[in-house]
Formats: C-alpha cells, sequence, structure tokens
C-alpha cells in the first residue's frame, strides 16, 4: 500500500510539473519565435537588440530546462553523493559571486552530502535574496544543536505572512514579481527538495527592521 501511494503521488507530482513547465515553456519560446520572424525584415540598426532577445529567451529555456529535470530527479528520490562538503568554502564562494555579505560563527563543521546539490541550494537562495531584496545581502553560517544553519537575509519588501508556505511550491511566484524580476519559479522549490533529500528543512520568516530571512538547517551527519 505504501508502494502504490509512493506511485500515486509521484506521477500526481510529475504530471503537475509537466504542466507548469509547459505553461512556463510558452513565453520564450513564444518571443523566440517572434524575434527569429522579425529579423529578417528588420533594420541593420535592430539587429542587435533582436540578437540580444534571442540570446535572453535561449537562455532562459537553458534555466527552466535544467531546473525541470532536476526538480524531476529529486523528486523520485534518486541516490545523491554521501561525500565531504565544506559548506563554509561553498558559501564563501556563492557569496563572492552575487557580493554578499558572509557572517560565519565559530566551529562549523563539514556535511555529508552532494556537494553540486548544496551548492544549489546557496546559490538559489543567495540569488533569490539579490533579485528580490535588493542591494543589501546576507549569508550567515553557524553551527548549533548538531546541526548547521545557514542564513539568507535581504532587506526587500518581504514577504507575507500567509504566502511563506506557498513560494516552496513549483512555479509559485509573489504576484508582480515575475514581471518585475523574471525568474521561473523552481528556484525555492529546488532548495527544499534539496534540504529535505539531506535530511534538512527551509522555511522563510519576516526579518527584524525588514525584509526576508531564508533559514536553512542541515544536520552535520545527513544521510544521503
Amino acid at each position: 500500500n505504501q508502494a502504490a501511494q509512493r506511485i500515486e503521488d509521484l506521477v500526481r507530482s510529475n504530471r503537475s510539473l509537466l504542466a507548469n513547465a509547459s505553461h512556463e515553456l510558452r513565453s520564450p519560446l513564444a518571443r523566440l519565435k517572434m524575434a527569429v520572424s522579425m529579423f529578417d525584415h528588420a533594420d541593420p540598426a535592430q539587429h542587435e537588440e533582436l540578437r540580444r532577445e534571442i540570446d535572453r529567451d535561449i537562455r532562459e529555456l537553458d534555466a527552466l530546462v535544467e531546473e525541470v529535470l532536476l526538480a524531476s530527479r529529486l523528486d523520485a528520490r534518486a541516490a545523491i553523493a554521501d561525500d565531504p562538503v565544506d559548506l563554509l568554502g561553498l558559501a564563501a564562494e556563492e557569496c563572492a559571486r552575487v557580493e554578499a555579505e558572509l557572517d560565519v560563527g565559530s566551529g562549523v563543521p563539514l556535511l555529508r552530502g552532494d556537494e553540486r546539490l548544496l551548492r544549489r541550494a546557496l546559490r538559489n537562495l543567495l540569488e533569490n535574496a539579490r533579485r528580490y531584496g535588493g542591494d543589501e545581502v546576507a549569508l550567515r553560517l553557524d553551527h548549533e544543536g548538531g546541526r548547521v544553519r545557514v542564513q539568507v537575509e535581504d532587506r526587500g519588501p518581504g514577504v507575507p505572512a500567509d504566502l511563506r508556505e506557498r513560494i516552496f511550491e513549483p512555479f509559485y511566484r509573489l504576484p508582480g514579481h515575475a514581471e518585475q524580476a523574471g525568474g521561473v519559479g523552481l528556484g525555492l522549490s529546488l532548495v527544499r527538495q534539496i534540504a529535505r533529500a539531506h535530511g534538512g528543512e527551509v522555511r522563510c520568516e519576516a526579518r527584524e527592521g525588514g525584509g526576508s530571512r531564508f533559514l536553512l538547517a542541515l544536520p552535520v551527519r545527513a544521510a544521503a
């Protein structure tokens, strides 16, 4: 019965993922089709702008396909690596990448898990904070109660209390945010999937003084 329920849940999840992905693919594909059709008839001065639009749409499609494949793999509970991971080193590299502040507590140990997936979780949290949270983005890393805690903070408009769980749903975006900042709506969903695959969890809360705080907690000896 448990296996049958798991299969039913997986089929339902994959159907939902496919339906949402199909919807998300329409916009960049339509823009790409229009830009290509206009190219031969456009003035030479417009060619560069059309090339930039085509490049943007291709990058968006690449990102969407990559995230859908990763989400599907995690949802299917595919095996992940169980290697020593220096989360502090990953955090330092990803903070430098988006120019975020890094604050580290004492004695942050190595984790066991999948380095590529954990890097992706940190990157998604930082890019989400940079995209929606303005210029002041910080990552704080500490060790408490057998868990490594990652806090990514920003000074953006924040997330309403009744939507702090919904933002972790696949393809959900806060009203108006897609038009302002783009994104495909899978970033935070992937963070939660990656956290749970490592025996951890992630949540969102209000930051004192304004903005949001995302808390990612991972067991020091996480199971693969």
